[in-house]
Formats: structure tokens, C-alpha cells, sequence
């Protein structure tokens, strides 16, 4: 059986950055943004990722900003959740429909704290 979230082959990077820590929750390692050998898109956290609360509570969105906005209304354009985090260390995210060129960040929000707790500009 194929794990869907992992990348089939090679993960083409055509974007990456370095966490920026926030609100001292350990948040450090990078992000990269690629495709794989299907032309999937994943989102991929680096083996040395760190932060704390690692017990799914914690979200990772791309955004188009540094700055996680929310909007109760109907959810905010300029956010795209893509997942938990379950454990530091690498992780995938897959991105389906694939994510478009202005979402520039990816952000780790902490929910039961309403904080965020880093993020990363892609280039």
C-alpha cells in the first residue's frame, strides 16, 4: 500500500525558508514547498523541525503574509490550512489542488493558545 502523504521519489524544491521562532515555542527548521516525481505538491518540514505541542493542536497553513489573520465569517482567502503537526522531525504535507504562487508563508499556529509559534518565507 502507497502512503499518500509522502512523496513518490525525489521532492523537486521550488521554494524553501527558515523558521522564524515565535511566542518561545522552540519552532526551528525550514519548510520547502515542492513536487514530486507525480507532480504532487507537498509541503515538506525538514528532520531537524522542532516545536512544542507536537499533539495535534498545533496547524500549519500557507498564507500569503508572516501573520496569521483569522476570519470567523467564511474563513480568511489568505490562509490555506493544510494540517496538524504530530511529531517534530520531517513531515509532509500534501497539497491538493496545488497551492498557487501567492501564498508566500507557511505559518505554525497554536489553537487552544490562539498564538503562532513561527513561520517561514518561501523563496
Amino acid at each position: 500500500m502507497v502512503d499518500s502523504s509522502k512523496p513518490a521519489g525525489e521532492l523537486n524544491v521550488l521554494r524553501s525558508g527558515s523558521f522564524v521562532e515565535q511566542n518561545s515555542s522552540g519552532t526551528m527548521g525550514m519548510a520547502s514547498l515542492g513536487t514530486d516525481e507525480d507532480g504532487t505538491q507537498f509541503l515538506r518540514f525538514s528532520p531537524d523541525f522542532e516545536t512544542k505541542l507536537t499533539t495535534g493542536t498545533v496547524t500549519v497553513f500557507l498564507s500569503t503574509s508572516d501573520t496569521y489573520v483569522a476570519d470567523p465569517g467564511n474563513g480568511n482567502p489568505d490562509l490555506r490550512l493544510l494540517g496538524s503537526i504530530a511529531m517534530s522531525g520531517e513531515s509532509f504535507f500534501r497539497i491538493a489542488p496545488v497551492a498557487e504562487s501567492r501564498f508566500t508563508h507557511v505559518i505554525v499556529w497554536c489553537a487552544s493558545a490562539a498564538i503562532p509559534f513561527g513561520y517561514a518565507p518561501l523563496q
